[in-house]
């Protein structure tokens, strides 16, 4: 068995990574690509190593020859790497096709060892090694039938997004017989690259012998095995994370990010907050159907968007101002909140994050983080304030306060002219179904009070990336608007605004059932040894982490399975103790989690 290595493109999307390097030089934690590439192969044992060099091949040789690398390697050169593509490079090494079996790799490919040993220990002889179609994939896809034989090669221009599910993605590793090389994939690459030219790929080739009657090729399906191709710095700050060596730096890559884990397929997200149960298909499907329009169409701008808030909350339009998710009306709004102000701590940090000066801070005095409005009222009634912060059920603690005693609250900043903040980003997720103060007369009533509301946490809609800030202070709302970019939403975010209305007794359905398995999780959670669960009226749960765990510890191990917590152990307010923030996601991925905390002991 020998290694055969295309390694002559120009890997131009790298830009300036790729200027005087070819593509397979550059690093990947410090380490080159093709010198991972040439160990993983040298580990077992083949015969040599044919490498097609091209743009920069000399620097690629003499880069090789410091890498000690045992196995025999021979070198072909495509002199015309910039006039044709990878049929060509392959083409230029056929002969070596014939004389032996032949593991064909890419050189912009890094994959963990195991998926090198699953192509080789196959007993199979001629395989293309295949991974379930994801977002982040590229180039050309598969279908396969249950036997696994390849019944279509589909390239990007035939692909077709309505049969996403049928789909898999090559490799871009293959193992070829020596026979199979001799009887089917050089003669037709001979006949392909005469009639059609240089200028194709060589999977093509592969595509034209599916068509036979008699399958030759077969598909080797990876399951959950690492693997990535890197074509353009996303790409590369991508496989970055997912290859770190470091358990510990890679958390602190995959924490950095804030979000986009879509790019993660195979990642358990607890670390953001959701609905899991919101929006319904048929939403979904609404918001599908007006895609074209809705992807070229400007969107309103802020009066318009601000009846279709106030048409869905029961507002008035000159009460609610829109933004493009809560946290940046949270910034608008922190640079004018009188000072000094209260908070609870541990608590949402977007908020003292966005103020010049320190709060005066009230900590619960119970491992539970509990408290109520009169201990609020208790506490900073002699402080002297001119503005109070309150998250209702805050984040992360999940302390939840009853409306009639938030209310009491509202009244008593109202007396002492003490501006009031409340965010009520978590509300809808409480039990009891009318905790909200976010109403027309309400907010009239005390205009010393502001409420904030995330329609992204609430409705699970977080990448359309839309909140709300509402108040009886007319003044307050119009500077607001005027702060803001006039088109400070997209059009996919105000047509949600448009239909919400639709879909009430869906959501009304939807927090049922999340209320429902927020109790069958917690329930669950409180069966892991090393966990305490605090209780909870949010679409979270914190819990305190217990030996022989750390909050730290417990996060990078779960990472190592593919699930992403929240550590709250370094944020202000836990003095060091061992918290953690666990998303409520649906039954199956609570249950997948719950498992894995429980094997961790093993």
């Amino acid at each position: 068995m020998q290694g055969l290595i295309l390694a002559a493109g120009m890997g131009s999307r790298l830009k300036h990574l790729t200027a005087d390097n070819t593509k397979c030089m550059i690093k990947v934690n410090g380490v080159t690509l093709i010198e991972r590439m040439l160990h993983q192969i040298e580990a077992h044992n083949l015969s040599r190593i044919v490498i097609v060099t091209g743009y920069e091949g000399d620097k690629l040789r003499d880069y090789i020859a410091t890498l000690n690398i045992s196995t025999p390697i021979v070198y072909v050169d495509n002199p015309i790497y910039d006039k044709t593509n990878n049929i060509y490079s392959l083409a230029l090494a056929k002969d070596f096709l014939l004389e032996d079996d032949t593991i064909l790799f890419e050189s912009d490919l890094i994959f963990e060892d195991s998926v090198l040993t699953c192509l080789l220990t196959d007993p199979r002889e001629t395989l293309a090694l295949v991974d379930k179609y994801e977002s982040w994939m590229d180039g050309t896809v598969i279908k396969i039938d249950d036997n696994d034989h390849i019944t279509a090669f589909v390239p990007g221009s035939k692909f077709v997004y309505a049969d996403i599910e049928k789909y898999y993605k090559t490799v871009n590793l293959y193992k070829f017989s020596k026979e199979f090389s001799r009887t089917h994939y050089v003669p037709f690459l001979d006949a392909y690259t005469k009639a059609l030219g240089e200028n194709e790929y060589y999977e093509q080739v592969l595509r034209v012998i599916t068509l036979l009657d008699e399958p030759v090729i077969e598909a080797k399906r990876l399951e959950g095995q690492k693997w990535y191709e890197i074509d353009d710095t996303q790409d590369l700050d991508i496989a970055s994370s997912i290859f770190h060596p470091d358990p510990h730096e890679r958390r602190k890559m995959f924490e950095s990010r804030y979000g986009g884990y879509w790019r993660y397929p195979q990642l358990l997200d607890y670390c953001y907050l959701v609905n899991p149960y919101f929006p319904p298909r048929r939403m979904k499907d609404e918001i599908k159907a007006n895609f074209d329009v809705l992807l070229a169409e400007y969107p309103s701008g802020m009066r318009v968007n601000s009846l279709l808030a106030a048409k869905n909350f029961g507002l008035l339009p000159e009460q609610v101002v829109v933004g493009n998710g809560a946290a940046e009306l949270i910034k608008s709004l922190m640079l004018d909140v009188p000072a000094p102000y209260g908070i609870v701590r541990p608590t949402f940090e977007e908020y003292p994050n966005r103020h010049d000066s320190k709060p005066v801070v009230f900590r619960p005095n119970n491992p539970d983080f509990r408290y109520s409005a009169d201990d609020l009222m208790d506490y900073f009634d002699d402080k002297d304030i001119r503005s109070l912060i309150l998250i209702n059920p805050d984040n992360p603690s999940g302390n939840f306060i009853a409306r009639a005693d938030v209310e009491r609250l509202a009244k008593w900043c109202t007396q002492r002219n003490i501006f009031f903040v409340l965010d009520e980003s978590f509300i809808d997720f409480a039990e009891d179904d009318d905790a909200s103060l976010l109403h027309d007369d309400v907010l009239d009533q005390y205009p010393q009070m502001v409420i904030v509301k995330s329609i992204s946490k609430s409705f699970g809609v977080a990448g359309l990336r839309l909140g709300i800030l509402a108040s009886g202070n007319r003044e307050l709302i119009a500077t607001m608007k005027k702060d803001v970019a006039i088109w400070n939403i997209n059009s996919f975010a105000e047509f949600y605004l448009q239909i919400e209305e639709k879909y009430k007794k869906d959501y009304a359905k939807a927090l049922v059932e999340f209320r429902a398995e927020r109790a069958n999780f917690i329930e669950g959670l409180s069966q892991v040894p090393y966990l305490r669960v605090l209780p909870s009226q949010a679409n979270f749960v914190t819990c305190e982490v217990l030996p022989p765990f750390s909050a730290g510890d417990l996060t990078t191990k779960l990472l190592e399975k593919s699930i992403l917590i929240k550590d709250l152990s370094p944020k202000t307010g836990f003095d060091g103790h061992e918290y953690i923030r666990l998303a409520v996601r649906d039954h199956t991925d609570n249950q997948q989690l719950i498992q894995t905390l429980h094997e961790l002991l093993k």
